[in-house]
């Protein structure tokens, strides 16, 4: 699976968010064996930050793919301010200091390449081609083999792309969300720009369990979003009916089914879902092989198509 400009990656990637214990603890020796358990599955995509967990992620990545670099794809962002280890507080897109924060990564990953580097987020005081200067710097160094954006409207992607060939857009879609459809997505295809996809799985809505918020932990951060807070999750919940009998169908969970679907919308397009469970990743690798006919894929295109964000 291709991600855009000659990058290729597994069908499906990890998302690495979910090994800082937003959804519950998460021990080191455990995250570092989820991902080392992704590689053998053939998700060789991890997608991580610099922000997450204060950089202790990125140094879980560095152990799990010890004696392992070649096989894995390692994609992190840089831009981001943070102090306490957790949420970043503001987004630096100089050229100075996303080196220097490159070259943090580069230390915390134990390697002397990243291979996708996305700016985390716009800094709305530094244009957006003098930020992609920067990284095409980075690029000329040897340091970073593509570059990315993260959660960008396609005026500014255009805009990018344009001063040097931006290989992946990383944003937001999955059935549950669809904001991209109506004019990201279009531009992404366009430009030959490849799209991550991370909470390909609505946070763990789609896997088909979740009818009540009742059912998170206490320190759940899900708990916070409107769309997990609300009645609306247990009519959501309820619409998801139709997928689960084709889910049935094919002898698939319906998470399965889910990450079939968005890998049926663009051939550049890999999710990231996050698991730490053998189990889960399993099922995750196992919709790279799920083909699915154009009447089950516009059943489940019609399932949630009036959600368009996952706010």
């Amino acid at each position: 699976m291709g991600t855009g400009q000659g990058l290729t990656t597994g069908a499906v990637g990890l998302g690495t968010l979910g090994l800082t214990g937003g959804y519950g603890a998460v021990g080191a020796d455990e995250a570092v064996r989820a991902v080392r358990t992704a590689l053998d599955l053939g998700i060789t995509l991890l997608d991580t930050a610099d922000f997450y967990g204060g950089g202790e992620i990125e140094r879980l990545v560095s152990r799990a793919v010890a004696g392992r670099r070649d096989e894995a794809v390692i994609a992190t962002r840089g831009g981001a301010v943070f102090t306490d280890g957790s949420r970043p507080t503001a987004f630096d897109g100089s050229p100075d200091f996303l080196r220097r924060a490159c070259d943090a990564s580069l230390a915390r990953l134990g390697t002397d390449r990243i291979d996708l580097y996305y700016l985390a987020r716009p800094d709305p005081a530094v244009p957006i081609e003098e930020t992609i200067g920067g990284l095409a710097a980075l690029v000329e160094a040897g340091k970073v083999r593509h570059i990315g954006l993260s959660e960008v409207p396609a005026d500014l992607l255009r805009r990018a792309h344009a001063v040097h060939p931006v290989t992946a857009l990383e944003s937001e879609y999955s059935l549950w969300s669809r904001g991209l459809e109506d004019d990201v997505l279009p531009t992404t295809r366009e430009l030959g720009v490849g799209l991550v996809a991370h909470s390909p799985l609505g946070r763990g809505f789609l896997a088909g369990t979740l009818s009540s918020a009742d059912q998170l932990g206490p320190a759940d951060y899900r708990r916070r979003q409107e769309r997990f807070a609300t009645g609306s999750l247990a009519r959501d919940h309820a619409r998801l009916d139709p997928a689960r009998r084709i889910a049935q169908r094919h002898g698939v969970p319906l998470a399965t089914l889910a990450l079939a679907w968005l890998l049926a919308q663009d051939p550049h397009l890999v999710p990231i879902p996050g698991s730490r469970s053998d189990e889960h990743l399993r099922q995750n690798a196992d919709a790279g092989d799920l083909e699915l006919d154009r009447p089950e894929l516009d059943t489940l295109t019609a399932l949630l198509a009036d959600r368009p964000t996952a706010s």
